[in-house]
Order: C-alpha cells, then sequence, then structure tokens
C-alpha cells in the first residue's frame, strides 16, 4: 500500500508538472505571438517598402535612438502671407495634453525635441512620453505642429501604439498651456519608408490653416528590432 501511494504521488506530481511546462510553453508563445501595432487601414494611402537592415529604430522608436522623422532641412526664408486663412490661429503655447477619443491615445508628458547634428529629430527618452518639434509651430499656431512619439518598447506599448488605427475624419484634441482647447480633424494616415520620409509634407509648406503631425515607428519589424518605415497622421485645425 505505502509502495502504491507513493506511486500515485510520483505520477500525481509528474502530471503537475507537465501541465506547469505547458502552461509556460503557452505563455511564451503568447507572448512571442503577439500581434504588432496597428497599421493605418488598406483604403489609407500607403507607401510599400522592402525590408533592408539599414533603418535604425527611431522617430518615434521603442528605444531611445535617433529620429526617423527624416531629416529636417534649413527653413526656408518666410513666404508671402496667404491669400486666405481657414479658420483662426494661435499665439504659440505647449500643449499639455493630447487626446484621440476615436482610438483611446491619451498623454499629459510633454517634451521637446531638438535637431541632432546628423539632421535627425531626436526622440523622447521614454514611452510614455510625446515629443513636440521645438522650432516648429505649436498646436494652434500657423503651419503643422509636428509630434513625435515611441510606438512601444522593450516593456510594452508606447503611447501612440495604436495611432495606426487613426482613421480619416477622426478627432485629434489638444489643450495648450494658455488653457486653449484646440481640435484638429485627420486627412490622411499613411505609411512611408524611413528612408523616403516626407520631409517638406511634414514639416514645411505653405499652409492657411492650422496643422497637426504625428509621427511614429510602423511597417515592417526587420530581424534586428528595427521598424523599416513611419506612421504619420496629417490633420488641420477645425474647432
Amino acid at each position: 500500500m505505502a509502495d502504491g501511494g507513493r506511486r500515485s504521488g510520483l505520477i500525481a506530481a509528474a502530471a503537475a508538472v507537465v501541465l506547469l511546462l505547458v502552461g509556460i510553453v503557452v505563455l511564451t508563445l503568447g507572448v512571442q505571438g503577439r500581434a504588432g501595432p496597428p497599421q493605418p487601414a488598406a483604403a489609407e494611402p500607403v507607401v510599400t517598402v522592402s525590408p533592408t537592415p539599414e533603418p535604425t529604430r527611431s522617430t518615434p522608436s521603442p528605444s531611445p535612438a535617433r529620429s526617423g522623422g527624416g531629416r529636417t532641412p534649413a527653413r526656408p526664408a518666410p513666404s508671402a502671407e496667404p491669400k486666405t486663412r481657414i479658420g483662426a490661429f494661435l499665439p504659440a503655447s505647449a500643449p499639455t495634453a493630447l487626446d484621440i477619443p476615436s482610438v483611446g491615445i491619451r498623454s499629459t508628458s510633454f517634451v521637446d525635441l531638438q535637431v541632432a547634428k546628423d539632421g535627425t529629430l531626436n526622440v523622447p527618452g521614454s514611452a510614455d512620453e510625446v515629443g513636440l518639434y521645438a522650432d516648429g509651430p505649436t498646436p494652434g499656431q500657423l503651419g503643422p505642429a509636428v509630434l513625435g512619439a515611441h510606438v512601444d518598447s522593450k516593456k510594452g506599448p508606447g503611447v501612440f501604439y495604436r495611432l495606426g488605427a487613426v482613421e480619416k475624419g477622426d478627432k485629434i484634441h489638444v489643450t495648450r498651456k494658455d488653457k486653449t482647447r484646440v481640435t484638429f480633424t485627420v486627412d490622411k494616415v499613411a505609411v512611408y519608408p524611413k528612408d523616403d520620409f516626407p520631409t517638406d509634407e511634414v514639416y514645411y509648406g505653405d499652409f492657411d490653416q492650422p496643422q497637426i503631425r504625428l509621427v511614429t515607428c510602423g511597417g515592417p519589424f526587420d530581424p534586428v528590432d528595427h521598424y523599416l518605415s513611419n506612421v504619420i497622421v496629417f490633420g488641420h485645425r477645425t474647432s
């Protein structure tokens, strides 16, 4: 009886170990198989790219690397005043809150982003921060306010993880330090290879109204943990 009881105990223990190992395998597979960040719908303008090892993980990226926001050429000489101005524009005031209700993005943590010596835009030091291109307009000023944030990090999703799920017509709300709140309507969402970043369309242009650009990493993910493209949201102020 004693031997029989011991054998039963050993069998039960072995079964428990097997179940535990199965559970670990399932958990590991679940983590490894986790879907990547959302990408823009097929109906949105998308530029495809063949994977290459050249781009670095960048604006915004899971690690504090150089920006994928492309080079920022010297600002062109001021052009003549636009013939028409659509909607009022505001004086400079830093953002204090960003909300995109349609995809659940919200942030109240902001930093200024500067251009590095190599001409690329630096990125936020944390995956929870949103960076504002410091040499450009603030949200609500005339022209494009450019904000970038990480899509993810080794710890998990970043603040712009769901940026690729934004759709044309969605609303972007920005509260500013002067207590004003501006709303932008999304015009398009697109994916661009990092070596074909639309610098002029993002940073410059002859705009007659306040604009917004939201930038993060996206597209294919290569074997050395680099996103090869940028997801960019374009919008204009509507209230």
